[in-house]
């Protein structure tokens, strides 16, 4: 019987060995120089025929080919090829589920409406299968999100190549995750959606989310009789140091979710969704609040808006001054995170630049994520984290990726959809 058990642990440990998620890369002990490739910093300047260095994971030269510089360890021949910053994905809840039909691969939410103190990434698996198909699309970094409730938790910010979570992790709790309430309700049913119904509880939603801020000003102004871990975890909001990101749509909430908190004190705040952003837009660039688009390929909001405008709304933000950033939520969410350069790229189609499509996804994305310091763009001194692509990152055809870096760790690319591709490849070139 011994035997058998111990049979039966080795048979599946090599089972599993086959079968997780790729090794993470070792720290860089090799210094790296980029050559020849066409550079797009992400932060709207593109360098022709580039240079790029990186030593000890941290980049130590960006500039032309034609400078006469040493080179540093391996030579990375690029000529004809593109070298792009690693993508960040925005309010995702990758690693929080795997399979959505199996409850007990699922942490996105927790019990309970307020729940500040609730940390996503004590539940973020860095062994998910799901995280590794981002990495051959250049998807390097994301802010992991809870779900649900009315303060759904807080969200932390990761890189894509870790053994655990606390190696993951390169900015923790960042921000909470607020969903305002709705004016209207739309019943939804087998795939039917019915009418539009007003929220007859709107006003005392919002109150209740009113008084849950002063209760916990209350209570971190004055002596703590009892310790309130949901009213402690918001100390830093009312400091300005982590911010709020509102998960709202809508002209009115957005301006009611907005005055709301200004009243509170609270000046850190970003807007997540946003549509109809573009009515607010002065009130929102007077107080220097970013804009977290959804995925451009969705439909239009309402009857009356003009059936292309979900593409074309980065393009008017941008127009209107404001800082506008990209993340994936809805159907399909975790899986769909692998698309988000094409979706930057949806937006390039429909009015912005390649270059200003790509910063939302880069640039704005670390700016809006307080991560800029050190990673989102292409600079001397940031992390080593970027590709090399064949061809245009943002459109699906040019995204083939031959080199990738995390902190200037040379990571795998092959996941279990890259080996089935090559699998089938093989098949149908041989008949």
């Amino acid at each position: 019987m011994n035997k058998n058990i111990i049979y039966y642990i080795v048979g599946f440990l090599f089972i599993s060995s086959l079968t997780a998620q790729q090794t993470p890369a070792a720290k860089q002990t090799t210094d790296y120089s980029i050559e020849g490739a066409t550079a797009h910093l992400g932060n709207g300047k593109v360098i022709e025929n580039s240079l790029i260095m990186f030593s000890k994971g941290k980049i130590t030269f960006v500039g032309s080919n034609r400078v006469k510089i040493a080179r540093q360890g391996t030579i990375i021949n690029a000529k004809g090829k593109h070298v792009y910053p690693g993508f960040i994905v925005a309010n995702t809840s990758l690693g929080l589920a795997e399979i959505d039909a199996v409850r007990a691969t699922r942490d996105v939410n927790e019990t309970g409406t307020m729940l500040p103190h609730i940390r996503s990434i004590i539940a973020y698996n860095t062994e998910s299968k799901v995280i590794e198909t981002m990495r051959p699309n250049g998807v390097f970094m994301g802010q992991i999100t809870p779900r649900g409730g009315v303060i759904s938790g807080t969200s932390s910010v990761v890189q894509f190549d870790a053994w655990n979570w606390e190696d993951a992790a390169i900015k923790t709790d960042d921000a909470i995750h607020l969903n305002w309430p709705r004016s209207f309700n739309r019943p939804h049913w087998r795939g039917h959606r019915g009418k539009l119904t007003p929220n007859k509880n709107y006003t005392k939603q919002v109150d209740k989310i009113r008084t849950f801020f002063e209760n916990a000003k209350n209570y971190l102004d004055n002596d703590k009789s009892s310790k309130n871990l949901s009213y402690e975890a918001l100390s830093n909001v009312f400091k300005g140091t982590k911010k709020v990101f509102i998960h709202v749509d809508g002209e009115k909430r957005m301006t009611d979710a907005i005055n709301t908190f200004k009243k509170l004190g609270i000046k850190n705040m970003v807007i997540v969704g946003g549509h109809d952003a573009q009515k607010i837009a002065n009130l929102l660039k007077s107080l220097r609040i970013p804009v977290v688009l959804n995925r451009a390929h969705r439909l239009p909001a309402s009857e009356d808006e003009d059936y292309d405008f979900p593409y074309r709304s980065a393009k008017v933000l941008t127009d209107a001054g404001l800082l506008v950033g990209l993340g994936v939520t809805g159907d399909m969410e975790r899986m769909s995170a692998r698309n988000l350069p094409f979706y930057a790229g949806t937006y390039a189609a429909y009015g912005l630049s390649k270059e200003e499509a790509l910063q939302l996804i880069t640039e704005n994305n670390a700016k809006i994520l307080g991560i800029d310091s050190f990673t989102g763009t292409l600079e001397v001194g940031k992390d080593a984290t970027l590709f090399v692509s064949e061809g245009d990152a943002l459109d699906m055809r040019g995204n083939i990726l031959s080199e990738a870096f995390i902190q200037g760790r040379k990571i795998s690319l092959e996941t279990h959809q890259t080996k089935l591709w090559k699998r089938y490849t093989k098949k149908y070139e041989s008949q």
